[in-house]
Parts: C-alpha cells; sequence; structure tokens
C-alpha cells in the first residue's frame, strides 16, 4: 500500500465528534511511551505528522488521522502512566470504552507492547478488556531494533506466554527506526479495508 495523503482529521472527546464518513477504522492501543507516534509516523512514512513528546501521556483526545481518503488510523491516550492523576486515567477509560462499545467502523485493534520487557499488568488488563468486547487484536512489538538478536527468541515467547493470545490475533514484530513489520501491519489494514468497500 502506498501512502499518498495523510491528515489529523478530528479530535475528539466524545461520541458525537467522530467522523460520520463510514469508512474503516484502526485503533491504536499502548502504554503510555510504547512508541505510538513512532508507530504511526512509520506506517504513513511521515516524520511528525503524529507529535512525539518527551512528556508521557500527553495525548488526551481520540486523534482520528486520515490515511488516503479511505481508512483511519485512531490513537488514544497512552495508559498506566502514573503522573496522570486517577481522574484523569478514569475519564480516559471512559472515553476508550464508549469507543468500543458502539463504533461499528472499527475494524481492528493494533496493541503496542514494548518488546524489552515482558507485558505490564495494565498490557494484560487492556487485552483482556479488548477480549471481553470480542474485538480482534494485533499485538505489535515496538522498539524491536533495541533488543539483541540472542535475546529476540526469549522477549517474543515472554509476550506470546504473558498474553496467551487467543485464535485469530497475532503478534507483530515492529521497528520505526528499520520498518520491521510495516509492510505486515499495512497489509492487515489493506484486506480488511477492501472487505468494507
Amino acid at each position: 500500500m502506498k501512502i499518498n495523503n495523510v491528515e489529523l482529521k478530528i479530535s475528539a472527546v466524545r461520541r458525537s465528534q467522530y467522523p460520520e464518513d463510514g469508512l474503516p477504522e484502526f485503533l491504536l492501543v499502548g502504554r503510555s511511551n510504547v512508541g505510538k507516534s513512532s508507530f504511526i509516523n512509520a506506517l504513513v512514512n511521515r516524520k511528525n505528522i503524529a507529535r512525539i513528546s518527551s512528556l508521557p501521556g500527553k495525548t488526551q483526545t481520540l486523534n482520528f488521522y486520515l490515511v488516503n481518503n479511505a481508512f483511519y488510523l485512531v490513537d488514544v491516550p497512552g495508559y498506566g502512566y502514573a503522573a496522570v492523576n486517577r481522574k484523569v486515567q478514569e475519564k480516559f477509560g471512559k472515553m476508550i470504552e464508549e469507543y468500543l462499545e458502539k463504533r461499528s467502523e472499527m475494524k481492528r485493534v493494533f496493541m503496542l507492547v514494548d518488546f524489552r520487557m515482558r507485558p505490564t499488568e495494565d498490557d494484560l488488563l487492556m487485552y483482556h478488556f479488548l477480549k471481553y468486547y470480542n474485538i480482534p487484536v494485533t499485538v505489535v512489538a515496538t522498539k524491536v531494533d533495541k533488543v539483541g538478536a540472542s535475546k529476540k527468541d526469549k522477549n517474543k515467547k515472554a509476550i506470546l506466554d504473558a498474553l496467551d493470545l487467543v485464535v485469530g490475533d497475532e503478534l507483530v514484530l515492529f521497528s520505526s527506526v528499520t520498518k520491521l513489520g510495516r509492510d505486515d501491519i499495512l497489509k492487515q489494514i489493506e484486506s480488511l479495508t477492501e472487505e468494507t468497500i
């Protein structure tokens, strides 16, 4: 898939602000600082369409990025960042839940985890939360380029053992530096986008 154009179309905090054009949507979830902005930028082949912040917890809205006028990447606030107070975390949770409950345009979730470490308690909670809604998930292990070749199999096994993926879900190893996994993700988006046309 060639990315011709991409723009941040809408930043929403409630359902009434979501796009109404019926295009397929792909939700991106992950802990603060897992590399969601880098993932978006690498995927759409732009340097800073998504702002990379040195401060985790910066995204506070659902950001709808329109790609090729054909589908949306939907970036949500990162979870598990202690400096964001509980009240704000609860607001984020409700925002994501509202989106998941009734959004028929949403075709798949890309759940980002850090390849350098075992999935956290927050990662496990998010995965089970998505499975509660019976949503298909691709787990994207980011920052693969930061792990030496000798540790890659061990780290991959740790992620698979912790999450215990259901049939139909899969793990994609990803690097925004080397672009490893980019084609796999774009192929998934392409096939799910074609199904809805």
